[in-house]
């Protein structure tokens, strides 16, 4: 299933490259997330509580950056294993860009589900996705609002 989107955040390019490597903003920015901690360079252990329709998990995953690119974007390569739910990979690219009232993020995604997951359906999977999406990037920027504020 592939995924895209892109979301106006108003705060500068820069703030918005520093929010998006900051594993506090990005754990309190990600619905459900418990967990998000430092593995190494650019890899991170995360445990995340999702339910997709009637299937209700903790999934707990790794999640590694790749083809950084200095206030322009990254990769993001991650994989989460929910137990008998089942299983979810992704990989997400994140590019940034200048605009007159602050950053525009856009991604483009392409996720992977196994397990009792693959058996609700790709359309009920996408909507929950997508609801997903939109909650963090509420919270992304309120978080790049609050540390624009700030500064």
């Amino acid at each position: 299933m592939e995924f895209k989107g892109s979301h106006r955040i108003p705060a500068a390019r820069t703030q918005v490259w520093a929010g998006l490597n900051d594993p506090a903003v990005l754990q309190a920015c990600v619905p459900g997330c418990e967990a998000f901690e430092p593995t190494g360079p650019d890899t991170y252990a995360a445990v995340v509580v999702a339910a997709i329709g009637p299937v209700k998990a903790r999934f707990k995953g790794k999640l590694a950056i790749a083809d950084k690119v200095e206030d322009t974007g990254y990769t993001i390569i991650g994989q989460g294993d929910g137990g008998i739910a089942g299983f979810g990979k992704m990989t997400a690219t994140v590019t940034l860009t200048d605009t007159d009232d602050g950053c525009e993020l856009v991604y483009v995604a392409v996720a992977e589900v196994g397990g009792k997951l693959a058996q609700i359906g790709s359309r009920l999977i996408g909507s929950v996705t997508n609801k997903l999406a939109d909650e963090f990037f509420k919270r992304f920027s309120a978080a790049m609002t609050e540390r624009v504020g700030q500064a």
